[in-house]
């Protein structure tokens, strides 16, 4: 729904009404990235204001989509709610950039995407305890890519590039996108054969790690450190290329 101009206090109690559904997409697809503690009551409080939200200040003479504009609100709502409830510690931050770091200097030296024993090794932890490292770290893969790359709160994030969104955008906006998409593209290109399935399955074909699971004929928890693995991939190439 494109706008002319600021919603009045009626329309925008229509615009929420037709937008709750919003919410319980976003909650359902984020769920399973979130710590055990947080439910989907909460998600849903907390993705509830981020709609009321972006009925507040949507402007559409910045020529969006009501749509994708609170779709960004509602994410960033919950995940504001998760760090309110400081469930990522500096010692998972830490480790998470120690992968994404050992995952960088090995591609460097080894002219190739290391293999998972690989960096274990060159972490000197064994392969079961990295990927249990993997585990503890995948529900920060949930804030860091849906940080925007600017910094800013309507800006595009790294999942929006993996993310089919066909909304009607200016332009400048639509060569970016077309610019992060050739780079996110040659990123994608560079994971393993499973993480790219993992990765094609969740955010394109938008199955649940479950499903995806059954697909692969792999454990959920296998699932998730793959998922997790490939989106510290992702994040570390992509920002190594834009900055």
């Amino acid at each position: 729904m494109l706008y002319n101009q600021m919603p009045h206090r009626d329309d925008k109690s229509k615009i929420i009404r037709d937008h709750l559904y919003l919410v319980d997409i976003l909650v359902g697809r984020m769920v399973t990235q979130v710590p055990s503690f947080m439910n989907k009551d909460d998600m849903k409080s907390a993705g509830m204001l981020g709609l009321l939200d972006a009925a507040n200040k949507f402007d559409a003479s910045k020529n969006i989509l009501f749509k994708t504009f609170a779709e960004y609100r509602i994410r960033g709502a919950i995940l504001d709610e998760m760090r309110k409830l400081d469930w990522f510690s500096r010692t998972l931050r830490d480790k998470q950039n120690r992968i994404g770091r050992t995952i960088m200097d090995l591609e460097l030296k080894l002219g190739r995407d290391p293999e998972e024993h690989e960096v274990a090794t060159a972490m000197d932890l064994s392969l079961d305890d990295y990927r249990i490292m993997l585990g503890e770290v995948s529900h920060l893969g949930c804030v860091s890519l849906n940080e925007t790359l600017d910094n800013s709160q309507e800006g595009s994030s790294f999942l929006d590039s993996l993310m089919d969104e066909r909304a009607d955008i200016s332009p400048g906006a639509r060569i970016e996108g077309l610019q992060l998409a050739e780079k996110m593209a040659d990123v994608l290109a560079q994971l393993s054969e499973k993480e790219r399935l993992v990765i094609s399955l969740y955010y394109y074909e938008e199955l649940t790690q479950k499903e995806i699971a059954e697909v692969m004929e792999l454990s959920e928890g296998r699932v998730s450190q793959l998922h997790s693995q490939a989106l510290i991939k992702l994040k570390t190439k992509l920002e190594a290329r834009l900055y």
